[in-house]
């Protein structure tokens, strides 16, 4: 069989997905492919070369109509041999609205990577035109199933992955120096990541505890004034190419992501499959399936700064530290393999190709249309403080 996956190569989780997909689902005998539609030049960039082997970029001119572009997509997948396709909903508006356009044929998996309402609102768009949906986390899943009338028998939760082989034969040192290296790992915004949460914290622990900042984003020039009366307790990384994460997370101890919403989590599994213990805010249905409180990480509530310098203080007894680091990397080499993801995703394939469920008869192209969930809505006009403040009130409570 062949797939087709929504995605552009790039930095970042959705392409990391991709990744371990295909990796996973050749052992079953399916060949998964990224493919994308747009203006970009993708062989212009030296650093995608070799992903070019993997997939296929529909070039389509900036100036053409979204119905253009999207008839261009669309007749690439009706004669690329595809079987079927994965649709990350909001990774592209015209590549998760397509599957309302597309013969029933084609067999298609939702994936929903994140619990924001705009992510949900966009998930119910297509939900009729799609065969299977997969939540990454038990949150997701549930959601969709009791507040956006999703059905339980085509809605599964598969968490994503990090490909730990061959990091099972790294031996990670023995914590010998008294300083704690604690990191934040991940794009640099505070309305997601609550970045911003992170002076307060540092400045709660103690001072042989040391911060890495590491990635870019929006946020860092205002996260950089921040910390400018911590010295140089703290440095900034800036940009880190994903071969060198893994190596990067071996030379700290401690990670920290203090995150308003996630839909997964993917940066506390490469942490844990170090050994850097995790201390992230405690998301019903996500981090807590994820990280065991007290066994191999610590979890605290949204926005709680006391709650992030308690664990990471307790984690500056090197005895603390060294079982949960060795606990961390255990669960992260069982419970989080690209073979565990893969043998998930080819089992709900192989079901849909024996009992295909109906769904919603394709649309027409002549007539394509945005459907309100993925057109920009009330949400996009309410201001930065008082979502961040809705969103912190509905975790908590």
């Amino acid at each position: 069989m062949k797939f087709a996956y929504f995605v552009f190569p790039h930095i970042g989780g959705t392409y990391s997905v991709f990744k371990q997909l295909r990796k996973g689902l050749a052992e079953y005998g399916i060949e998964v492919c990224w493919l994308s539609v747009g203006a970009v030049n993708l062989r212009e960039d030296p650093q995608w070369t070799s992903e070019m082997a993997y997939g296929t970029h529909v070039e389509a001119a900036a100036d053409l109509t979204e119905r253009e572009r999207a008839k261009l997509l669309a007749k690439e997948i009706e004669t690329g041999g595809y079987d079927g396709l994965f649709v990350s909903v909001l990774g592209d508006r015209i590549e998760t609205n397509i599957v309302r356009y597309l013969p029933k044929n084609i067999l298609r998996i939702m994936i929903v990577h994140n619990i924001t309402p705009g992510t949900y609102a966009a998930a119910a768009a297509i939900r009729d035109h799609v065969h299977a949906t997969v939540g990454v986390s038990r949150r997701c899943r549930s959601d969709l199933v009791a507040k956006f009338g999703f059905p339980a028998a085509r809605t599964f939760s598969i968490a994503n992955a990090v490909d730990t082989r061959g990091s099972r034969t790294i031996e990670r040192l023995p914590r010998t120096q008294p300083d704690l290296r604690a990191i934040y790992l991940g794009r640099i915004e505070d309305v997601s990541k609550g970045v911003f949460w992170l002076p307060a914290i540092l400045d709660g622990v103690s001072r042989n505890i040391s911060l890495t900042i590491a990635g870019d984003g929006p946020d860092l020039p205002a996260l950089r004034t921040k910390f400018a009366p911590q010295g140089d307790r703290v440095r900034f990384l800036g940009f880190v190419d994903p071969s060198d994460v893994f190596s990067l997370l071996l030379n700290h101890d401690v990670l920290i992501m203090p995150s308003r919403f996630e839909g997964f989590g993917l940066t506390i599994i490469e942490a844990m499959a170090a050994g850097c213990v995790p201390v992230v805010s405690r998301l019903e249905g996500v981090t807590d399936t994820i990280v065991d409180h007290g066994v191999n990480g610590f979890l605290f509530p949204v926005g709680t700064v006391r709650g992030a310098i308690e664990s990471i203080s307790a984690l500056d007894r090197a005895d603390v530290w060294q079982g949960m680091s060795q606990a961390a990397r255990t669960k992260a080499e069982t419970a989080f393999t690209v073979e565990r993801m893969a043998a998930r995703y080819s089992e709900v394939i192989r079901d849909l190709q024996h009992t295909k469920p109906s769904i919603a008869a394709p649309l027409d192209l002549s007539t394509w249309s945005m459907p309100k969930g993925l057109r920009s809505g009330f949400r996009a006009f309410v201001p930065r403080p008082v979502k961040n403040w809705l969103r912190v009130a509905k975790e908590r409570i």
